[in-house]
C-alpha cells in the first residue's frame, strides 16, 4: 500500500471535548470521560446519554439533526465537564476554607443552595444576553453606524460586513481567552484528543509515541463547525438581503430573522462537518480552512501525561471492528 493510501485508513465518527485534566470521547460503546486525577492515576467512566433519535426517528433526519446533534453536545459537554471538575479535584480545591475568598465565605454563610441555584440562573440568561449583544446586536448596530458615514455605500454588502465583524469578534474573544493558564491547559488537552483521532484514522497502533506525531488540527473540530456556521450565514443572509431589501433597513426585523434563521444555518453548518469528515476535495478544503486556522489558537501541542488520557477516553468508546465507529 502506498504512503498516500495509508494516510487515512478509514474515517471515523468518534468525537470529543476537552474537559478539566481531561476528555470525553464519544463512539459507537457510547460517551467516557478520562480524567488525570490529583493521585496521578486515570480515571475513566462511561457516561449514560439518550439521543432524542432514538427516541423519536425524524429527530435524526438531515438539517433538523444539525440543531438536535447541537444542543445535545452542549447538555452532554456541560455534564461531562461536571465530571472532569468532580474528579481532577477542582470542586475540593475551590471549596475548601482557605482558598475561598471573603465573598464566597459570606455566600456559603448566608445564601442557601436553592437561591445560589436561581443566582446561577441569572448569570447564565445574563451570559446569553451578553452573547447575543456582542454576535447580533453590535454588528448590525456598527454596520448601520458605517454604513451612514460612507454614504449608504454598504448597504447592499451589509450582510457580508455583519459576518466579518462577527469572525473578529469571536478571533479576539478566543485568543484573549487562550492567554489564561487554565484554559492553555484546556486546549493540550483539545489537542490531544484531535491528534489520537488522527491516528486511529490513519490505522496507525494507538501508543504514545504514535499519537504524538499526528497533526493537531481536524476538519471535525467544532471550532471548524462555528467557522462553518458564520460563513453560511453571511451566505445565506446576503440572500435574504438581495431578495428583500426592504427588511435590512428595519433593525430589530433583521436582527429577529437572523436569529430565526439560526436552526436552518446550524443544519447546513452541520451536513457540511459530515461531508467533510468523508471528503477531502477542494470545496471542504477552502470552506475548512477558516476552521483550521482558527485551531491554531483552541488547540496547543500536548505533553504524553495528556496523550495517555485521550487514549484512556478513545479506547472506551470504539470497538474492535473499524466499520463499526465509521462516518
Amino acid at each position: 500500500m502506498s504512503k498516500d493510501k495509508k494516510e487515512c485508513l478509514h474515517k471515523t465518527s468518534v468525537g470529543g471535548q476537552a474537559l478539566i485534566e481531561g476528555i470525553m470521547m464519544q463512539g459507537p460503546k457510547g460517551a467516557a470521560v478520562s480524567v488525570r486525577t490529583p493521585d496521578g492515576s486515570i480515571d475513566t467512566e462511561m457516561v449514560d446519554f439518550k439521543h432524542a433519535k432514538d427516541k423519536f426517528k425524524p429527530l435524526g433526519w438531515p438539517l433538523i439533526r444539525g440543531v438536535v446533534a447541537y444542543i445535545e453536545s452542549m447538555m452532554l459537554g456541560y455534564k461531562c465537564l461536571m465530571i472532569s471538575a468532580e474528579k481532577s479535584g477542582l470542586e475540593d480545591l475551590e471549596e475548601s476554607e482557605e482558598n475561598l475568598s471573603k465573598l464566597d465565605k459570606w455566600i456559603n454563610d448566608h445564601i442557601n443552595k436553592k437561591v445560589l441555584g436561581v443566582l446561577t440562573g441569572i448569570a447564565s440568561v445574563i451570559g446569553v444576553l451578553l452573547a447575543f449583544l456582542l454576535f447580533f446586536y453590535l454588528p448590525t448596530i456598527a454596520v448601520n453606524f458605517i454604513n451612514k458615514l460612507s454614504g449608504d455605500v454598504l448597504t447592499n454588502y451589509r450582510a457580508l460586513f455583519e459576518g466579518i465583524i462577527r469572525m473578529v469578534i469571536f478571533v479576539a474573544y478566543i485568543a484573549l481567552v487562550s492567554l489564561m493558564k487554565d484554559i492553555k491547559r484546556t486546549f493540550m488537552y483539545h489537542g490531544a484528543e484531535h491528534k489520537t483521532i488522527f491516528c486511529y484514522e490513519k490505522g496507525c497502533e494507538l501508543t504514545v509515541e504514535n499519537v504524538m506525531k499526528q497533526s493537531r488540527f481536524h476538519p471535525r473540530c467544532g471550532t471548524s463547525f462555528i467557522f462553518v456556521i458564520l460563513i453560511i450565514s453571511v451566505v445565506i443572509s446576503s440572500v435574504i438581503s438581495v431578495t428583500w431589501p426592504e427588511l435590512r433597513d428595519q433593525t430589530v426585523l433583521w436582527i429577529a430573522i437572523k436569529v430565526l434563521i439560526l436552526p436552518l444555518i446550524t443544519g447546513i453548518s452541520y451536513e457540511f462537518i459530515k461531508y467533510a469528515g468523508r471528503h477531502d476535495n477542494v470545496f471542504v478544503k477552502i470552506l475548512s480552512a477558516p476552521g483550521l486556522w482558527m485551531q491554531r489558537l483552541t488547540t496547543k501541542e500536548p505533553d504524553e501525561d495528556m496523550i495517555e488520557v485521550a487514549l484512556a477516553s478513545f479506547k472506551a468508546v470504539i470497538t474492535d471492528n473499524p466499520e463499526d465507529d465509521a462516518v
